[in-house]
């Protein structure tokens, strides 16, 4: 065999590796893409012999599930295991860094080599194996135990996953060896330098250690004694009743008495004995129960996060480990079913191994391996834009409608860290009515009071809902999580059905054949409740059959932990937030520039590939931040890498000219050109580039929403002060080095160190920050949770609050005298962090922006700005996705004060009655309002998973915006939509051109969201590029009536759901005016348009 060179590392977008060894062919046919971050082929010419070992058979009641047959001396005629590294050990160590020990006498049953894990390297070994003939009709199995995750290939195929952690340390050869079955073969065996749960050492969150080892502990061939096993089983289950049932139950004594039959009548010596023993444990198994007992459905389940404590390369070979154990398992039980979700890991196997991913195409026709979900990955359901959720829905989807003929019918989210208000709507949306999930059972404080129930979002939208009392989806089939499943159900009564979702999850593994077992002999049993291998479908069909007396919860389902999430890992949501943009800016102008040009090609598939990128990254322990280095790197290049999502949205923003025509050389003077890519009117202040490097300030006055206008003659070289007197203003310094800037709408007064110490809106007088206090105040707490380490922030850090009070540059004026004024200051913040920030006031803009550049370098450390403001309220109100909610500021009860941090999305606002403050922001998540403190949280430093999470450079802006009146009547919503999407100016060559505006809406309530080319996968619609997707939705909380217009040539218009499927009786009339839309609160309403050219 040839050494594979490391440039083979993949990506694992990728589809099949290039560059194999023609050696290798007939491994790797199969092996294409068994993604390895990095790959070492171990070994040539070192052997390892082993045979089997002498006549084993274990005694009853201990957890041995084999028996090794044969003689010590030799094994038995023709009989061994040669394990072959795949080249020699000197070389390799040196190229790989690989260490081996010294091979030990060739006729021991236990072999071990060390493996160096430092770069997630995969190993290959080919293993000989010749069966005694003495062995006919026997079960034959091949062991491998080792700390690594394996697969074992045999003629090119995957064929079983090897997992110690996972109970999966066995192949079966043959259930009943036959002469005419060959006796010699050849398998390989991939091991990972990884376990389980990642490659940490002395605990599971543990960052990646460099120095840990993999051992492969034993590779054996033995003969599997299935009487015993069997028996092992029954007696399993009957000490769990006579233990668990306890002695005020009748079938606690039966199970104890008949398991002493069992052992009295068994003869360890005399296999003959063992069919009696096992007929006294099925007589008592065959006692059935009541019509009323409780049913369990137990569908198989193999969570498995698609990036955590491993990269995602990692992540597809775990799939596949996982989901062929589950298809052999499928080959020998039925009756076995498997609920898989996330699309992007269906994608990885398809593309990385075909012949695994057709076999799971028969299984899904067969209705055994069931696709659920229906979101391209389970992502965070708390930070993800309202328009990112929506496209997790759309691919997903889409995805599984193409290869499986079918969308999902039920949201799966099992793990992720609370659930955004927004989400029932949405999955109606997306047409699904049922929701599962476990996580709430984490919470720290309350205990949530359902188990199923209806989930009603800020809409109305209601959703099924349904959370396995037995709070887990990784059950093992064992009596005692039946039987919890049962007492922990708060709606016993109500329901008679729970979840029981079984298999090792996380890091993979699936279900094992002894869960299997253990609920066959579970299945009617008096004394437990019944348990049926089931479906998704088959549960909520019963739930729905017996909903008329469920509860309902209405609003977030917040999780009481892990809300450190909101902010680790600050580049990764920064990242998040601009690339949302980048889509919906590069939409916006496609779709625009095919109404201007017939013969532009929208960037279809491009549009897509970015998508997806970005919604991988929302996996649910990537945008938390609380993932390994690797996977935060691997993260930040989707992003910002060259093939990432934020240059391939970026180049299609600079051709914009070119697509109205407006590009290309001129000889006069050059242009510029301004793009609003939102739906309302917007004047602000903007920069141009000059031709000596420095930036020329001017006005945009758009007047008209979506409008792309030349603005030659409106743009304004730098003016003098007699050209703006009416506009321009001037910081004014004062003698005790603070500073006052005005711009006719608020006046702020700031102190040496940046704090604000006055914020007055003018047309009313009204001071903001309240007498003795000060605003933008820096804040540094202790950041020590209990255990989850990126996860979580806990309450008792709020004690530990220190106000950041060392100046190293006291405040400065930076700019005046013209459309802006700004001021600067630095901050040592802790130990050796430094912060500086430049604060800015533009004409006409009614809100202070914050420019802020960290060097971060704390550890267990948590960064926030606070802002007291004189107002009184009990609630504050966050932005969620398509819409907003409220959260008590006071913290009167268990379930108030536990949200003691919570999230937001572009803003946060608390308002009296005729005056309000809001704080803005472009890529913070974390926030909190207690009493009259605003908070918005800026950095953590957790050191596990991740040892260096967020130490480096931050830069990101937030605003504090007073208004009157409530924040909708101020336009609070707007000004965030301004501050996170800002004006896109480029050059353009001619000198003039019309302005043209493509859309409007009448109503401030209403939003334009998303412009977009359809896409047909789920809908009989026309195809082609004449058909665009306008989605909108309410913003205030409010019922209106609003008018869309255009200027596209539309011959037709309809409602249409989130998967662009055309509602029956959603047709619009085209009427002058436009499109006449009703909304209720927070209704999100997506149009669909057909253009008449």
């Amino acid at each position: 065999m040839e050494w594979l060179p490391s440039s083979l590392d993949r990506d694992p977008r990728a589809g099949l590796c290039q560059g194999f060894s023609p050696s290798l062919d007939l491994l790797c046919l199969e092996t294409a893409g068994s993604q390895t971050h990095r790959t070492a082929w171990v070994g040539r010419d070192l052997k390892y012999h082993l045979v089997p070992g002498s006549l084993l058979l274990p005694p009853l009641l201990l957890p041995c599930l084999g028996a090794r047959q044969g003689s010590r001396a030799g094994g038995g005629p023709g009989g061994g295991v040669e394990v072959t590294a795949l080249e020699g050990p000197e070389s390799l160590a040196q190229r790989a860094g690989v260490e081996w020990e010294p091979p030990v006498e060739k006729r021991e049953r236990r072999k071990t080599c060390c493996l160096l894990s430092s770069r997630w390297e995969t190993c290959w070994f080919k293993v000989e194996l010749s069966i005694p003939p003495a062995w006919a009709g026997r079960e034959v199995h091949f062991v491998w135990e080792s700390d690594g995750e394996g697969m074992v290939w045999r003629d090119a195929q995957p064929v079983q996953g090897l997992t110690k952690e996972g109970e999966k340390t066995s192949y079966i050869l043959t259930r009943s060896l036959k002469e005419s079955e060959p006796h010699s073969l050849t398998l390989y065996v991939e091991l990972a330098c990884n376990g389980l749960f990642g490659a940490g050492q002395g605990s599971m969150i543990a960052p990646p250690d460099p120095d840990r080892r993999v051992t492969l502990s034993k590779a054996e061939l033995v003969v599997f004694n299935r009487d015993v096993y069997e028996l092992l089983v029954d007696l399993e289950i009957l000490l769990d009743m006579a233990q668990l049932l306890g002695e005020e139950n009748q079938r606690s004594f039966q199970a104890l008495y008949t398991a002493n039959q069992m052992v009295n009548v068994c003869d360890v010596t005399d296999p003959s004995t063992f069919p009696a023993a096992r007929d006294l444990a099925a007589a008592i198994f065959s006692q059935g129960n009541g019509q009323s007992q409780h049913t369990i459905h137990a569908v198989g389940h193999c969570h498995i996060d698609s990036a955590w404590l491993w990269p995602y390369e990692e992540t597809i070979r775990k799939c596949a480990r996982s989901w062929v154990t589950v298809v052999h398992l499928m080959e020998h039980n039925p009756e076995l079913t498997f609920a898989c979700s996330q699309a992007q890991q269906f994608q990885w196997v398809r593309s990385c191994y075909p012949g695994l991913y057709a076999r799971i195409q028969d299984f899904v026709a067969k209705g055994q391996f069931i696709p659920v979900g229906g979101t391209w990955v389970e992502m965070d359901g708390n930070l993800p834009s309202g328009e990112s959720m929506v496209r997790q829905f759309l691919q997903g989807q889409r995805f599984f409608q193409e290869q499986f003929g079918r969308i999902c019918s039920e949201f799966w989210l099992p793990d992720t860290f609370g659930y955004s208000a927004q989400l029932p709507q949405l999955m109606r949306g997306s047409g699904i009515r049922r929701f599962l999930t476990q996580k709430l059972s984490w919470n720290l404080v309350n205990s949530f009071p359902h188990h199923t129930f209806f989930w009603e979002g800020i809409d109305g939208s209601q959703v099924l809902t349904h959370f396995p009392p037995g709070d887990s989806y990784g059950m093992h089939g064992r009596v005692a999580e039946v039987l919890k499943t049962v007492k922990n159900n708060k709606d016993k009564g109500r329901v008679n059905h729970s979840a029981f979702l079984f298999g090792f999850g996380d890091g993979g593994g699936g279900p094992t054949q002894k869960m299997l077992d253990r609920m066959k002999r579970m299945s009617d049993t008096d004394g437990l409740p019944r348990v049926q291998i089931s479906t998704p479908d088959q549960l909520f069909t019963v739930l729905e059959k017996e909903s008329s007396q469920l509860c309902t919860w209405v609003g977030e389902l917040f999780l009481e932990l892990h809300n450190g999430t909101y902010t680790t890992q600050a580049q990764i949501k920064k990242g998040n937030r601009e690339c949302e943009r980048i889509l919906h800016d590069v939409e916006v102008l496609s779709s625009l520039a095919v109404a201007q040009d017939t013969a532009f090609q929208y960037p279809a598939s491009q549009l897509q590939h970015l998508w997806r990128l970005l919604l991988l990254n929302q996996f649910h322990d990537v945008l938390p931040g609380s993932c390994i280095q690797l996977v935060v790197e691997d993260a930040l290049q989707y992003y910002t890498g060259e093939q990432g999502v934020w240059l391939g949205g970026h180049s299609p923003v600079g051709a914009a000219p070119a697509w109205w025509g407006w590009g290309g050389s001129s000889p006069g003077l050059p242009g510029t050109l301004v793009l609003n890519t939102l739906s309302w009117e917007r004047s602000e202040v903007i920069s141009r580039p000059g031709p000596d490097g420095t930036e020329t300030l001017g006005m945009s006055d758009l007047a008209v929403a979506l409008v792309s206008e030349l603005l030659t003659g409106k743009y304004s070289a730098f003016p003098s002060p007699g050209e703006v007197s009416d506009t321009c203003f001037w910081p004014l310094p004062k003698e005790d080095g603070s500073v006052t800037m005005e711009n006719g709408i608020i006046a702020v007064c700031l102190d040496t160190m940046g704090h604000l110490t006055s914020l007055q809106l003018l047309d009313s007088g009204r001071e903001s920050v309240p007498d003795g206090c000060c605003a933008n105040q820096f804040a540094l707490f202790d950041d020590v949770p209990l255990y989850w380490d990126a996860w979580d922030v806990m309450d008792y850090h709020l004690e530990t609050r220190k106000p950041v009070t060392t100046l190293l540059k006291p405040l400065e004026i930076t700019l005046a005298g013209g459309l802006r004024g700004s001021v600067r200051f630095s901050l040592q913040v802790g130990k050796s962090s430094t912060l500086t920030q430049e604060i800015i006031l533009d004409a006409t803009c009614p809100y202070l922006r914050f420019l802020t550049q960290v060097e971060w370098k704390e550890a267990h450390k948590f960064l926030k700005v606070e802002f007291p403001v004189q107002v009184r309220s009990t609630n504050a109100t966050y932005e969620i996705q398509f819409g907003h909610l409220q959260r008590p500021t006071h913290w009167n009860t268990s379930w108030d004060w536990a949200r003691f941090e919570v999230w937001a999305h572009k803003w946060l606002d608390l308002s009296e009655h005729g005056f309000g403050v809001a704080l803005l922001n472009d890529c913070k998540y974390g926030a909190s309002a207690h009493r009259n403190v605003l908070s918005l949280s800026l950095l953590r430093a957790p050191k596990s998973p991740d040892a260096t999470a967020d130490i480096g450079h931050h830069q990101f802006t937030y605003a504090v915006m007073p208004h009157q009146g409530s924040f909708q009547q101020a336009g609070v919503i707007q000004q965030a939509y301004n501050l996170n999407f800002p004006l896109h100016v480029v050059p353009a060559s001619c000198a003039q051109c019309p302005a043209w505006s493509a859309f409007s809406v009448s109503s401030p309530a209403i939003v334009l969201e998303t412009v977009k080319q359809a896409e047909f996968a789920l809908s009989p619609t026309p195809r082609g590029g004449q058909a665009v997707v306008v989605r909108l939705y309410e913003a205030h909380g409010s019922t209106v009536t609003a008018w869309l217009q255009t200027s596209l040539p539309i011959k037709e218009a309809m409602l249409c759901d989130l998967l662009e499927r055309p509602l029956a009786q959603g047709r619009l009339p085209l009427e002058q005016r436009g499109l006449r839309l009703s909304f209720t609160p927070f209704r999100v309403l997506s149009v669909l348009l057909l253009r008449s050219c």
